[in-house]
């Protein structure tokens, strides 16, 4: 049996009926179809209950355990443990055994720590309490007892516990509305009906005597997608069968507004919702710097292996002289020449491993957790991003990725409620030519400070005053929007009209909508209702007049227009079409065009969302004609959007031009300065949004992502449909090829005015065909094609996508042949898929819940808040741990090298040349707290000049500071280091006058010789490095050394009646003691140090980065400033002093 079948039938058996059958029949209340109507066949759904969280009580210890021993470092220490533990080995167990056990119950407990809070929310959504129709009663339930078919209740303000059927409405028309905010991330209005035959079920006794069942497809992640059908049984006969759309879907995570309540049956539950399935699962995230770590780590493991082998078979050539091997005063037991000679052979070698095996310090792993956790509170810490009207600042979920940070290549942000505030606002309109702005403007009189507008005063000449009116009426009667009425504060609802004024409130499912009908309320008219099919109008005689509604030519996106078709009290028939300026200046006949053409061009370049108004007068017989055009084409079953489509084409024609109107989204504050900064640093900005496509390319413009000079390049459903999408791709990817090759990183900041800047716009559904793998191999993969295209663009845009496309375009970037870092932005739910997704996930508290922040790696208040975490924290970060690892490798190999000579000098006799206190406290205490600070504390450049100057970002770019050139450097002056201290001990012991009695000094001083001078070294060789100098480093670096003087003085200078062994009694005492020693510490010392030094000098008068030039100016600027200050001080005396 072949594999596929195999899992087919696993699948088919074990994972339950619902994955393998094609669609779902739901029972709606649990009721059986009437008997012979169709076989009742009861299929099993998951519950409602929701699961975000990793472990579970039962497998968190061993899960756990399994994930940190597959760190490399950890699992090599785990090793060499049970080595100790096992042979006879020069060390204790404990040195190794204690520190492991140490990093991997604090990382434990940090990981637990997590998954406690990740349990909390999901407990505190599992447990919400829902209304479930039950035997013509509504019941209380928690939320994960919801089954599916069960009829739910849901009231105003609510938000859907699961994925439902609308069923019926507290509003007659059977409609309601609900925002969607947490799922696209558009926190405007959208409307959904009820099924035709069920919405006259109003109470919860009548929808339970409600016998139906509903077909769907099983659950799948497309948000806008959905097919099925309700059979209705009345009075036993044949069911009535329904179709039901996207539109009688309510969404799992969307809220109910405007509608005091519905009822609903429940389709999809729990992680089948497609909330839920367009989450992605929480795997672990593992930085750049860390895969470094571990690549230098299996070098260093090669070298510790050949260490261990050299001498290995050293030891048996040396001992293959009979004489060495067993001298007359050490002879062999009888047990001992016995022993195999590989078995003996293999121990030896083991423990060879465990002395040298301090070049790999497991206290480097618990340095970096250190660093990584005390270092993240920094961003805790800065009063910067901290947010007045949240009260809120910076939130760190995950401590791992904070270097990475300094490493990001792609930023994918969501616009909504991410770059802008979500707060459209009418800005102007223009009539005829003649602008109007609300400020200036009020009931035609023309207020102060406006004389420079050219607008119409009250009492224009020649019917100018007419179509200024009609202007208004259009865009008061021309739109979708609902008007709710605001409660007073002691509850009684306030009247539509109060006072001359309305104190209603405007909702729709476009925010531009709203603006607009606000905008035409601050001229002098304003939208009252929509009532019995009849539209209220305030004018600015404060005469209400009322328009029948007799048609609604919705808005979409092919056509980029929206009409409405409505009789006055007069009987007239009019015609008004709003919309685009490319799909309505074609269709004008009259009209000043010119003139509003040249507005609408002045505005959007101002970055405004505009639209143009036009109208119509409709005879009799073409009103009747346009009503049989478009009955036709909605009763069609076939191909109904395309006919739709030919109706509105033939209907919105010969337009007299009225004017244009000029909306604002307002941008959050600093997004454009923080997109600029993020693009100067190097970084490719893309937003990712579930927007349309020309809401989001005017937010693009006005975030200065797109420029005036940017060529749009557009892969979009509307051009896919003109020509194939095989040939859309290579006319893109010739165009942008055309002009140069692949965008560099480097080269892309720097555009210059004749270099030609390309923006790519492209929506879900092309992105879908973008993605599926190509049926024959002559269409080539679309993929690599995109790829380059994308490249080669300075900024993208991709619209109308659904959560996991989101996360597709990620994983698609990462994957690419240069595997970039990528970063995630986003404020709603619908962002958490690309937030997981991303190397980096940061999510913004906004509006629309805390999915994203309690799902994100690091939480801020505002977008702003992006440009000082990447080129301030990410860059200091990243300097800090890029010289802390390297920093680790080269303080081991000094430590390790000269034990690894030694052997050459002590017949391979696994001697170890320092001290066990020595070999224990080298790591632990005499050299790990100086670095530990300096990668806590460590600014190479001042906070003000990264923020001032992003293309420093660019210096620490693709893993710049840990890359192999260095590494090599770093472990040769390790080695370099390592020989000086050995051999220059080895040959200032050749000289027997070391001390002033004669006596030789033993191996203990030897050892402990070299041991001195290796700490003073290193540490200072950290000193060179540090820039940042405060007490703190001061205290620490000199501290570190003090102690290790004064530890060695008592460790050596009293008979400790714990140890089995003295061999360290007086010893440092005496070497002190000796001038010749003292002199060859020092003289050592300035050799080892010297390489480096000189090679810091040359390199930065010869090749000096950015970053280097900036520290020598600020050096110069700060020598300047002493010198004066001086010779002032010195030419004024006394007095200068006082004044200062």
């Amino acid at each position: 049996m072949d594999c596929s079948a195999l899992r087919s039938l696993i699948s088919r058996y074990c994972a339950g009926e619902e994955n393998w059958v094609d669609n779902r029949t739901v029972y709606i209340g649990h009721k059986e179809p009437p008997p012979g109507a169709e076989a009742y066949i009861p299929q099993r759904y998951p519950d409602n209950r929701i699961v975000s969280s990793k472990y579970t009580f039962w497998n968190f210890v061993p899960k756990n355990l399994f994930e940190q021993f597959r760190r490399i470092a950890n699992f090599y220490f785990l090793i060499i443990f049970l080595v100790q533990l096992i042979i006879d080995t020069p060390t204790s167990p404990i040195t190794s055994g204690l520190p492991l056990f140490f990093v991997i119950t604090v990382t434990a407990i940090k990981q637990g720590y997590e998954d406690w809070l990740r349990h909390k929310a999901d407990n505190a959504i599992n447990q919400c309490p829902v209304h479930i129709v039950q035997h013509g009663k509504v019941v209380r339930k928690q939320s994960r007892k919801l089954r599916v078919g069960d009829i739910v209740l849901v009231k105003e303000d609510e938000t859907f516990p699961c994925d439902l059927i609308f069923l019926t409405s507290s509003r007659d028309d059977g409609t309601c509305f609900v925002t969607t905010a947490s799922l696209d991330g558009e926190s405007s209005h959208k409307t959904y009906y009820a099924v035709q035959d069920t919405k006259a079920f109003n109470t919860e006794k009548e929808v339970d005597t409600l016998r139906a069942t509903i077909e769907c497809e099983q659950p799948q992640p497309d948000l806008y997608k959905f097919v099925g059908r309700i059979n209705i049984y009345q009075h036993r006969d044949e069911p009535i069968a329904r179709p039901l759309g996207s539109e009688n879907l309510l969404l799992r995570g969307a809220t109910l507004k405007n509608t005091e309540y519905i009822y609903a049956v429940a389709i999809y539950t729990g992680m089948e919702t497609k909330m839920a399935l367009n989450y992605q699962s929480k795997s672990q995230k593992r930085s750049a710097v860390e895969k470094s770590m571990n690549a230098f780590l299996i070098v260093y493991l090669c070298i510790l292996i050949s260490k261990a082998l050299i001498n290995t078979v050293l030891k048996y050539v040396w001992q293959s002289d009979p004489n060495r091997d067993e001298p007359w005063y050490n002879e062999k037991t009888e047990s001992e020449r016995q022993r195999n000679l590989f078995l003996r052979a293999f121990t030896d070698f083991l423990a060879f491993m465990v002395l040298f095996n301090y070049i790999i310090p497991v206290s480097m792993y618990v340095t970096v957790e250190m660093q990584k956790f005390l270092g993240s509170y920094f961003i805790t810490w800065d009063d910067e991003m901290f947010d007045e009207e949240l009260g809120e600042g910076a939130l760190v979920n995950t401590s791992d990725l904070n270097e990475e940070l300094g490493q990001v290549e792609y930023v994918f942000t969501d616009k909504t409620g991410t770059l802008t505030e979500n707060n459209m606002e009418f800005i102007e309109c223009c009539v005829d030519g003649h602008v109007y702005i609300p400020h200036a403007i009020c009931n035609g009189q023309i207020l102060q400070g406006s004389s420079s507008i050219d607008m119409i005063d009250s009492s224009p000449g020649s019917g100018g005053k007419d179509r200024e009116e009609l202007f208004f009426r259009a865009l008061c009667l021309c739109h979708t929007v609902q008007v709710k009425e605001e409660e007073s504060v002691d509850g009684n609802k306030k009247g539509l009209q109060q006072c001359g004024k309305s104190s209603s409130v405007y909702i729709s499912s476009s925010p531009d909508e709203v603006a607009l009908v606000e905008g035409m309320k601050r001229l002098g008219f304003t939208y009252l209702r929509l009532k019995d099919s009849y539209m209220e109008i305030l004018n600015r005689e404060d005469e209400i007049e009322r328009f029948e509604l007799l048609e609604v030519l919705n808005f979409d996106s092919v056509r980029r227009r929206m009409s409405v078709i409505v009789r006055s009290s007069k009987g007239e028939h009019y015609l008004f079409c709003k919309g685009a300026d490319s799909s309505i200046f074609p269709r004008v006949l009259s009209g000043k065009v010119d003139q509003v053409r040249a507005r609408v061009e002045h505005n959007a370049v101002e970055g405004l969302r505009t639209l143009c108004v036009a109208y119509k007068v409709l005879s009799l017989e073409e009103y009747e004609e346009v009503c049989r055009m478009l009955n036709s084409a909605k009763l069609a079953l076939q191909d109904r959007d395309k006919k739709l489509a030919e109706a509105y084409d033939a209907i919105e024609k010969d337009f007299v031009l009225l004017g244009a109107t000029a909306v604002e989204d307002r941008l959050q504050d600093k997004a454009a300065d923080t997109i600029e900064s993020l693009h100067k640093a190097g970084m490719k900005v893309w937003v990712l949004t579930g927007d349309k496509m020309e809401t989001a390319a005017a937010t693009c413009y006005a975030s200065k992502l797109f420029r005036r000079s940017t060529q749009i390049l557009e892969l979009t459903t509307k051009r896919t449909e003109e020509q194939s999408l095989h040939d859309v791709l290579f006319d893109l990817s010739k165009t942008v090829l055309r002009n140069h090759g692949s965008l560099t990183r480097d080269t892309f900041s720097g555009l210059s005015q004749d270099f030609q800047d390309y923006g790519l716009i492209i929506d879900g559904a092309t992105l879908s065909s973008v993605m599926k793998p190509a049926e024959d191999s002559s269409s080539g993969n679309y993929k690599e094609i995109f790829l380059e295209i994308c490249r080669n663009c300075s900024a993208v845009l991709c619209c109308r996508m659904a959560p996991l496309q989101k996360a597709q375009i990620v994983k698609l970037i990462k994957a690419s042949k240069e595997h970039p870092i990528t970063l995630a932005i986003g404020d709603g739910a619908n962002d958490v898929s690309m937030i997981l997704e991303a190397h980096v996930g940061i999510g913004i508290m906004g509006k629309e819940g805390r999915q994203a922040a309690r799902n994100s790696d690091y939480a801020i208040p505002k977008f702003k808040h992006l440009k000082k975490m990447l080129l301030v924290h990410g860059h200091y970060y990243y300097i800090r741990i890029a010289e802390l690892v390297q920093y680790f490798f080269y303080k081991n190999v000094c430590f390790i090298f000269p034990q690894f000579l030694y052997q050459f000098f002590c017949g391979f006799s696994q001697q170890p040349l320092y001290d066990t206190a020595y070999l224990t406290l080298y790591n632990i205490s005499f050299t790990s707290l100086p670095i530990l600070l300096y990668s806590l504390i460590e600014q190479h450049v001042n906070m003000d000049i990264l923020k001032r100057d992003p293309s420093l970002y660019r210096d620490i770019a693709k893993n710049s500071l840990l890359r192999w050139r260095i590494f090599i450097y770093w472990t040769f002056l390790g080695v370099f280091d390592a020989m000086v201290f050995f051999f220059g001990a080895y040959f200032l012991f050749d000289n027997t006058t070391l001390t002033s009695n004669g006596q030789m000094f033993g191996n203990w001083t030897f050892g402990t010789l070299v041991f001195t001078v290796l700490v003073f070294t290193v540490t200072l060789k950290l000193a060179l490095d540090t820039h940042y100098w405060t007490w703190i480093n001061h205290f620490v670096i000199w501290g570190s050394l003090l102690f290790y003087v004064i530890f060695s003085l008592l460790w050596g200078g009293i008979i400790w009646p714990f140890l089995n062994y003295q061999r360290m009694y007086y010893v440092f005492m005496q070497m002190l003691s000796s001038g010749p020693a003292w002199l060859g510490i020092i003289l050592l010392i300035t050799v080892s140090l010297l390489p480096d030094v000189l090679k810091k000098v040359i390199c930065r008068q010869l090749w000096p980065t950015t970053t280097e030039q900036i520290q020598r100016i600020r050096a110069d600027k700060t020598f300047e400033r002493v010198h004066t200050h001086s010779e002032d001080s010195l030419l004024e005396g006394p007095h200068s002093t006082s004044e200062a």
